[in-house]
């Protein structure tokens, strides 16, 4: 994927830079990626939240909220599974 998407990978790396950093300060991945996936839904809860009118709106859009979100980690998850998957040799 070509960085076309206004700075879409530099942002994303810019993250992983942060959760690589924080593995040497005496935490294990699973708490990386435990605080990187909290940091990640509570932004994701923020924007949506600040996408609507009302609370009303956000309880009426909750499930297609959620799904989207969980939806497009799939993608992503499995996106970079299968990269490993065939790079796992290398």
């Amino acid at each position: 994927m070509s960085d076309t998407n206004n700075g879409f990978l530099k942002r994303a790396d810019a993250h992983i830079a942060l959760a690589n950093e924080q593995l040497g300060q005496e935490v294990t991945q699973g708490e990386v990626s435990a605080s990187f996936s909290y940091g990640a839904a509570r932004f994701n809860a923020w924007m949506a939240a600040s996408s609507v009118e009302s609370a009303q709106d956000l309880i009426d859009d909750k499930d297609k909220i959620v799904d989207y979100f969980m939806g497009e980690y799939k993608l992503a998850l499995e996106e970079h599974i299968k990269n490993h998957i065939e790079n796992f040799e290398s």
